[in-house]
């Protein structure tokens, strides 16, 4: 859970990573920080307890739970992921998410463009 790791200002993550820029994304709630490579990019996300993110797909992802729980559904089988637990979603596989505690999970995008920093 979030309370047994150092919180700076309500999140898990340093002042290095909350220097970063924030991505723009229009779910209530939700913040994350942007790592930006030439071809690929890394979001370090904040996410609320009881958030759904409906069925998608993009290119390649491969992520980590820092904190809290997840349900994430990839291809039709849901698990449920915890802190430590990693993530493995191939391009164009359907998957959504059910966030049953606040969460702090970091994402790699094999898309270079998937998020962009908010103006």
């Amino acid at each position: 859970m979030m309370k047994d790791l150092p919180l700076w200002d309500g999140t898990p993550y340093p002042d290095f990573v909350r220097t970063l820029p924030e991505i723009d994304i229009p779910v209530e709630g939700v913040r994350g920080w942007l790592l930006q490579g030439a071809n690929q990019q890394v979001v370090f996300f904040d996410l609320p307890k009881g958030l759904a993110i409906p069925e998608h797909s993009h290119g390649e992802q491969w992520g980590m739970v820092i904190a809290g729980k997840i349900d994430l559904t990839i291809g039709g089988e849901t698990k449920t992921y915890g802190p430590g637990d990693y993530y493995h979603i191939p391009a164009g596989t359907p998957h959504s998410a059910l966030f049953l505690e606040r969460s702090a999970a970091m994402d790699y995008f094999a898309d270079a463009d998937r998020y962009v920093p908010k103006k």
